[in-house]
């Protein structure tokens, strides 16, 4: 079963990427490889001028899968999650994230990496990765450039989450949507009169700083993360404890 479906509309100029794993639309290592997958096909599309990203059912993301967090497994999951961001960077399409219901930590990251997120009443966002002992290398450094530093660690040091009402007022959504004819009418509006070339340098010459800060400083995080963090007690016993459904013992260390 293909866990990424993709359509094409406005006459072909927008992907549409759905996520569908008939359940929280989890980002584990089948739907990552499907992801960059097409990523792949639409480097080499150059008619291509917006990709949507929509998840199946109630929830857009649930995030990343948890059980490809642990010690043996997190450096493999870690460097195909973070393939993706680099796959959109080089890509450089214009891209929206059309949320509903929960988006949570890697599914967050997700959505933030695009240039546009739309919302509806539903949606939840949230990076709740420092209730399982650990931390989300993308959002530590997209939060502070999209939202400045106090609203960042606001969501990187609780962990909790916000509806979407709060996320437009903060300037995370772009807009609350009722249904989605609004995106399409939104996309008719605003991109498919443009040119897909001047589009990609557009969004190149927008992000240049973005770009460059996820470019040299993810590796880092990445680092951080697998060769220190990891090798904590507190961050091994927290992603054990949700895999085992039971509380955490924290030794603080």
């Amino acid at each position: 079963m293909e866990k990424v479906k993709v359509s094409y509309s406005h006459q072909g100029a927008v992907a549409n990427v759905l996520l569908d794993d008939g359940k929280g639309n989890i980002l584990d290592a089948i739907m990552m490889d499907e992801l960059l997958n097409h990523f792949e096909n639409f480097k080499k599309n150059n008619d291509l001028k917006l990709i949507t990203f929509e998840g199946a059912g109630k929830h857009f993301s649930f995030g990343a899968s948890v059980e490809e967090h642990t010690k043996e497994k997190c450096g493999s999951m870690l460097g195909s999650f973070h393939k993706m961001f680099y796959s959109l960077i080089e890509m450089a399409i214009p891209s929206v994230a059309i949320v509903s219901g929960q988006c949570l930590g890697g599914g967050f990251e997700l959505a933030m990496a695009c240039n546009f997120i739309f919302a509806d009443e539903s949606a939840v966002f949230g990076q709740p990765e420092i209730m399982l002992g650990v931390f989300a290398p993308p959002s530590s450094l997209i939060l502070p450039m999209k939202l400045g530093s106090a609203r960042a660690e606001d969501f990187l040091i609780t962990g909790k989450s916000v509806k979407s009402e709060y996320a437009e007022n903060i300037g995370l959504v772009n807009k609350i949507i009722q249904n989605r004819g609004e995106v399409t009418d939104w996309i008719s509006k605003y991109i498919t009169g443009k040119s897909a070339s001047s589009l990609r340098y557009a969004v190149r010459a927008a992000r240049v700083v973005f770009n460059e800060t996820i470019i040299n400083y993810l590796p880092v995080l990445e680092k951080f993360y697998t060769g220190e963090l990891m090798n904590t007690h507190d961050a091994n016993e927290g992603i054990n404890s949700f895999i085992e459904k039971r509380k955490p013992r924290w030794k603080n260390k």
